[in-house]
């Protein structure tokens, strides 16, 4: 398994933006998709976007298309969540996640994945 730590949640107005990182331990981050997935109160945690090993590849919830775009530094291991034109639906605790499998298979089995962070909270008052 691999240690993530999650940073960049915060308090901020619809249609303003915030870029959330994450952290990974390890010398093996490019083994692992990586992803972030979300939870808001009363709700089951749900994915939000995916990116392959070396990110040549994404994917995106439908509710964050076009707003939201992950990508990730092999370099530093960390993966990022630069997030646009948020509204007050994308208000939940933000969690990193990573898996060995493929970003693809991520985005279809949270309940599966190996690796999660602590968590941080993102809200987004109207």
């Amino acid at each position: 398994q691999v240690q993530l730590v999650e940073s960049g949640g915060g308090l901020v107005q619809a249609g303003g933006s915030l870029r959330l990182s994450c952290a990974a331990s390890g010398r093996t981050f490019s083994t692992y998709a990586m992803g972030w997935f979300r939870q808001a109160p009363g709700k089951e945690r749900g994915f939000v976007a995916t990116i392959s090993k070396y990110g040549k590849a994404t994917y995106y919830a439908d509710s964050v298309k076009g707003r939201f775009t992950i990508s990730r530094d092999n370099a530093k291991n960390t993966v990022y969540l630069q997030m646009n034109s948020l509204k007050p639906e994308d208000t939940a605790v933000y969690y990193c996640a990573a898996d060995p499998s493929s970003a693809q298979d991520m985005s279809a089995r949270a309940k599966s994945i190996s690796s999660w962070g602590q968590g941080t909270q993102v809200t987004v008052s109207s």
